[in-house]
């Protein structure tokens, strides 16, 4: 299953705390690349930072919430809530997806 994992951020320290822990996150992701595939930075319109979104193949909402508990920034106590979400795709590229 495709998982969309939504993280929303605590504002207080948050800049602060991303921007000791990236690098730690960024080999996280690279060590969980089977299982992440895709990951980023979630923005205001005026470009603050709000949080980030993960897509997570997983059998269970379990794995996800290993995964999401072993990621640096949650022990740092950036993330404020996390919202794990089965999704599935039905377009891209301008075409429907069948199935």
């Amino acid at each position: 299953m495709l998982f969309a994992v939504l993280f929303e951020d605590h504002t207080e320290h948050a800049d602060e705390l991303r921007r000791h822990h990236m690098d730690a996150h960024l080999q996280f992701l690279e060590r969980n690349a089977a299982a992440i595939v895709a990951a980023g930075p979630l923005r205001h319109a005026d470009g603050a930072a709000n949080g980030g979104m993960w897509l997570v193949e997983a059998d269970t909402n379990e794995q996800v919430e290993r995964l999401v508990h072993d990621d640096p920034f949650w022990s740092t106590g950036l993330r404020k809530s996390v919202r794990m979400l089965i999704w599935k795709q039905v377009f891209a590229d301008g075409t429907r997806i069948v199935g």
